[in-house]
C-alpha cells in the first residue's frame, strides 16, 4: 500500500480537524503580474532562486478570486513534470485583506509551519489527472511517488565538473553533504568566483588540512570571506550574493605550502586578467 501526503501531514501535526487545502503551483502564462510588475521567470525558477522566492510567496498570496475562504492552512506545492508535484511548505492563513480594484483582489497573509523542515523539497506526490484544479481539499489523497533529495541538491561527479550556482551552493554548505565534504577535503586547489552579472572574476588558492572544503566554508557563512571587492559589492545589497557562480580551476595536493598554492593561483591571475579586469586585488 502506497504511503500518502494525507498521512505524511496527519503524522506531523495535522488535524483532520483542520481546514486544509492543498495548492499546486504551475503557471504556464509567460507574463506574471506580483505585487503589480511583471515578470517572465517561470514559478519554478522564481521559487528555486532564494533571491527571487520572496516573489513566489508573494504570487502565492495574491489571489483574483476568495480561493482560501474558511481555509485554516495550505499545504503547497510547485509543479513538476506532467502530473507531479513537489511539496515546499504548510503554510497558516492568518488573515486577508479584500481589494476590489486591483488585478489581485484577495492578498492572504501567511506564515509559514514549522516542523516539516526535514520532508520540505524532498517529498514528490502524483497530482492526479485534473492538473486543472491547483487547489483542492485535503480530502482527495495524494500518493507519494518518491522521497528523494532537496530541490537544489547537485551530485559531486569530478572535480572538473563543478560548476555551482550560489543556491547550489548554499544547500551544499547548509546540508553537510558528505560526498562533497569528502572531495572537497580531501584536495587543494585554484577556484574561480564568477560574477555573471558583470562577467568580472576572483581567482583565489586554498591550502591547510580542511582543504577547499574549509576555504569555501568561509564563503557560506561570510559570502565575501574578507575579499575587498566582493565585500563592495555586498555593500548595498546582500542578495547579490545570487550572480556568483563557483568552479574549480585545478586541483592541487592537501599537503601543499601556502607559498606553492599562490605560485598556481598567480599564474591564472596572468592567464584570465583578474587582476587588471576582474575582482582581484593582488
Amino acid at each position: 500500500m502506497k504511503l500518502t501526503i494525507n498521512e505524511l501531514l496527519l503524522n506531523r501535526g495535522l488535524k483532520s480537524s483542520d481546514s486544509v487545502k492543498f495548492v499546486r503551483h504551475k503557471d504556464h502564462r509567460t507574463s506574471k503580474v506580483i505585487n503589480g510588475c511583471s515578470y517572465k521567470e517561470s514559478l519554478y525558477n522564481l521559487y528555486r532562486n532564494e533571491f527571487t522566492k520572496p516573489l513566489f510567496i508573494q504570487y502565492q498570496c495574491e489571489q483574483s478570486k476568495h480561493v482560501f475562504k474558511g481555509v485554516d492552512y495550505i499545504v503547497s506545492f510547485i509543479g513538476e513534470e506532467g502530473t507531479l508535484a513537489r511539496f515546499i511548505g504548510v503554510y497558516k492563513i492568518t488573515g486577508y485583506t479584500h481589494k476590489p480594484d486591483c488585478a489581485a483582489n484577495f492578498l492572504y497573509e501567511m506564515e509559514e509551519v514549522s516542523g516539516f523542515e526535514d520532508i520540505k523539497e524532498r517529498v514528490i506526490i502524483d497530482w492526479g489527472t485534473s492538473t486543472l484544479s491547483w487547489h483542492q481539499w485535503m480530502s482527495n489523497e495524494k500518493r507519494i511517488i518518491e522521497i528523494g533529495m532537496p530541490l537544489n541538491h547537485v551530485q559531486f561527479k569530478s572535480y572538473d565538473a563543478v560548476i555551482l550556482d550560489r543556491s547550489q551552493f548554499e544547500e551544499i554548505f547548509k546540508g553537510q553533504y558528505p560526498e562533497w565534504k569528502r572531495a572537497l577535503s580531501a584536495v587543494n586547489g585554484v577556484y574561480l568566483i564568477l560574477d555573471k552579472k558583470t562577467g568580472l572574476q576572483y581567482i583565489g588558492s586554498t591550502y591547510g588540512k580542511e582543504g577547499i572544503w574549509g576555504r569555501w566554508k568561509g564563503y557560506y557563512k561570510s559570502i565575501h570571506n574578507e575579499n575587498r571587492k566582493l565585500v563592495d559589492l555586498l555593500s548595498e545589497d546582500i542578495n547579490y550574493k545570487y550572480n556568483f557562480q563557483y568552479t574549480i580551476l585545478q586541483v592541487l595536493p592537501l599537503y601543499l605550502s601556502d607559498k606553492e598554492a599562490i605560485t598556481y593561483e598567480s599564474i591564472y591571475k596572468r592567464k584570465l586578467g583578474s587582476r587588471a579586469f576582474g575582482l582581484n586585488s593582488n
